[in-house]
């Protein structure tokens, strides 16, 4: 399988040679270093080609059978596709595809359900809060009035009984749950019975789990949540995007707070290669990957801790691993930079209960390109060696370059 057929890829050097030597030095950069952000993954080549497909000339504001613009036949087959897949794959009775990212799918879930003003309830943002979770220098923060929940100073889970006693004493209109750096499985029939218990709704930012409730390796929210939003790429393994599920009874409020209130048209060979990832996502083999997501992530975790990292809350559930370098002497921005020098690529996120950081990693990538438990020892004792002695660096960037060419994202 290749990226991009030898036509195409002519035809770029050809037309725009700048453009197709970055193109170009993105795939050495991804086929020659290890992929550890937990918000990454390698799309197939067949979404690849759907975003890469002559629907992206199509305009298509509006819903299938309900555009602003002629000529959008075949896009509404693609959408109601798209439509279709999902609410089959993830056991919910609508779905909107049309979002552009998570942020946007937050937004429009806000618009759906709140007003300016409303108070929300949601995971703090030291405590591993999304942007979109009232940080004061996004929408959510200056738009409505957040008051944050936190995990447990020792375990660093979620302390329900603080959510519960927040919820009561503030009376929100909306409880959200769902985290960036959170690595255990939420409880939403928890959450869902503190937000019935106060009249709010129950909203889920599943964007990091989603994938892994596709292929049954972790809870669904959709049972318990009003609206759960997520993202298509991540774990899912789609193209980055988007979406919304709910109920019938929210499908019409959740469709206008997307079109027209936040967004025009929606990006159509995106839409597609959403269709495409959804019906990847319905295979028995992605069971297969979403289930080696979780071991390798556990394997992950457990090394790094015998190396000396310190692991929160133990260990994981997910793909996600948040670790804290400094009982080996090193801060995480500075153990992202000796990392990323040996050619592993990972993210830094605030530790909870300080102001510290810490390193967040993930496995759906590496995964993707076939690595096992096996692997996955491999890369903990690498990575501790490389926070451990940034002067091997050098060494290790040449065990990197064998690890990733022995697993090539996009083989031949």
């Amino acid at each position: 399988m290749t990226v991009t057929s030898a036509p195409e890829a002519d035809l770029l050097r050809r037309q725009d040679p700048e453009l197709a030597d970055v193109l170009h030095g993105e795939l050495q950069r991804q086929s020659t270093t290890l992929q550890l952000i937990a918000a990454e993954n390698f799309t197939s080549p067949a979404v690849l080609a759907a975003l890469g497909s002559p629907l992206a000339n199509k305009y298509a504001e509006g819903y299938p059978g309900s555009r602003y613009h002629g000529g959008c036949e075949m896009v509404d087959v693609a959408e109601r596709i798209a439509v279709d897949r999902a609410k089959a794959l993830f056991g919910a009775g609508h779905a909107n595809v049309q979002s552009h990212s998570g942020s946007s799918a937050m937004l429009a879930a806000y618009a759906a359900l709140l007003r300016p003003g409303d108070t929300v309830l949601a995971l703090g943002l030291t405590h591993g809060g999304h942007l979109t979770h009232g940080s004061p220098v996004n929408f959510s923060g200056r738009w409505f009035d957040f008051v944050g929940y936190g995990v447990d100073a020792e375990t660093g889970l979620i302390d329900y009984e603080q959510v519960r006693a927040l919820a009561r004493a503030h009376r929100p209109k909306a409880v959200v749950c769902g985290s960036i750096a959170y690595p255990r499985h939420l409880d939403y029939a928890h959450f869902r019975a503190i937000a019935d218990e106060v009249g709010a709704f129950l909203i889920a930012d599943a964007a990091h789990p989603m994938g892994l409730v596709a292929g049954g390796a972790a809870p669904s929210p959709v049972p318990y949540a009003d609206i759960v939003c997520a993202t298509t790429h991540k774990v899912l393994r789609g193209p980055r995007g988007g979406m919304l599920l709910c109920g019938q009874e929210l499908a019409e409020r959740v469709d206008r707070a997307v079109f027209p209130f936040t967004q025009g048209g929606a990006q159509m060979n995106t839409v597609a290669a959403k269709a495409v990832a959804f019906g990847e996502a319905a295979t028995p083999a992605f069971e297969v990957y979403a289930h080696q997501v979780v071991a390798n992530a556990r394997v992950l975790a457990a090394g790094l801790a015998a190396e000396g990292l310190a692991v929160t809350t133990g260990g994981t559930d997910t793909h996600l691993i948040v670790a804290d370098p400094a009982p080996m002497g090193v801060d995480g921005r500075d153990a992202r930079g000796r990392l990323a020098a040996a050619g592993v690529v990972v993210d830094c996120c605030v530790l909870p209960h300080g102001d510290t950081r810490g390193l967040r990693l993930g496995t759906a990538a590496l995964t993707t390109q076939g690595m096992g438990e096996r692997e996955m020892a491999r890369v903990a004792a690498l990575l501790a060696a490389v926070v451990r002695d940034e002067p091997g660096a050098r060494r290790a960037r040449e065990e990197v370059r064998e690890l990733a060419g022995a697993f090539p994202p996009y083989p031949g």
